[in-house]
């Protein structure tokens, strides 16, 4: 399946789903009027970064060659100043800026290089699109991590950067990887065992690294099936319910379109 046909028309992800499930006010502000946000969130950049910094480190690995640390830290400077140097329209949390999280991603990627076990994993692909159907609705996304082990396993990694470590709960309910096994199961690989890692750099205030391992059963594959059947009923009938009492409100960058809309101000034709 053509994953960039399906980019074209209308279809799901992860994160749309996600995003329609925590406010549809969110996914209807970003997704369907595609309005611009009013600033850029610095963790939302910080971990982009990052995770150009760890597909350029498998891509080396792929090609037989392991980057340094040093390397690492070079790579993560020049796309970070890329990326956020100079920039009015990223929101930094309260007692960060450009050369602190400049600072605290060299660290991060410290802890990385130094706690990642060698594990000896072929890697088969960095960013693999995955496209299948559910009905008739399509599902895109992109695998960060594809790799094999010496079983013939399939192991999906999913690169995250968070500000705390997850939860047991959190990583056996995640709706994305089990998109990733849906789709692989759709595309060939329906025979192999598919196994879930997370890589997750914490950005505490001693910086983690931990990884944890999942797996989906065909009951979590059909209970996802129904929550998009679901989702893509209420996106197509135009059901856009607002969620102003999630705790992703504060850092949510359409707080004035929110407030708007909920106080009878905002232009509802727009």
């Amino acid at each position: 399946m053509d994953i960039t046909e399906l980019l074209k028309k209308p279809h799901l992800s992860a994160s749309a789903i996600n995003d329609y499930i925590d406010c549809g006010l969110l996914y209807r502000f970003g997704r369907v009027q595609k309005l611009p946000p009013e600033f850029k969130a610095d963790a939302l950049e910080f971990g982009t970064v990052i995770h150009r910094v760890l597909a350029d480190f498998y891509q080396s690995k792929m090609m037989g060659d392991k980057l340094l640390l040093k390397e690492l830290h070079e790579l993560f400077e020049k796309y970070w100043r890329k990326t956020a140097e100079g920039r009015t329209d990223i929101k930094y949390a309260e007692g960060k800026d450009f050369e602190i999280l400049l600072s605290e991603g060299k660290e991060l990627l410290t802890v990385y290089y130094d706690k990642l076990p060698d594990d000896q994993f072929q890697v088969l692909a960095i960013e693999e699109p995955v496209a299948f159907c559910v009905d008739d609705i399509p599902i895109v996304g992109y695998i960060d991590l594809l790799e094999e082990d010496e079983s013939g396993t399939l192991i999906v990694t999913d690169w995250k950067t968070s500000g705390r470590a997850y939860s047991l709960d959190e990583v056996n309910k995640n709706l994305q990887v089990t998109l990733y096994t849906m789709g692989l199961k759709r595309n060939g690989y329906a025979d192999r065992e598919i196994l879930l890692k997370f890589d997750c750099l914490i950005k505490t205030k001693k910086p983690k690294f931990e990884q944890y391992y999942t797996a989906r059963t065909e009951q979590d594959m059909k209970r996802t099936e129904t929550k998009i059947r679901h989702v893509w009923e209420g996106i197509t009938k135009g059901v856009f319910v607002p969620n102003d009492t999630s705790w992703k409100c504060t850092g949510c960058s359409y707080q004035t379109a929110c407030k708007d809309y909920l106080e009878g101000s905002y232009d509802q034709a727009a």
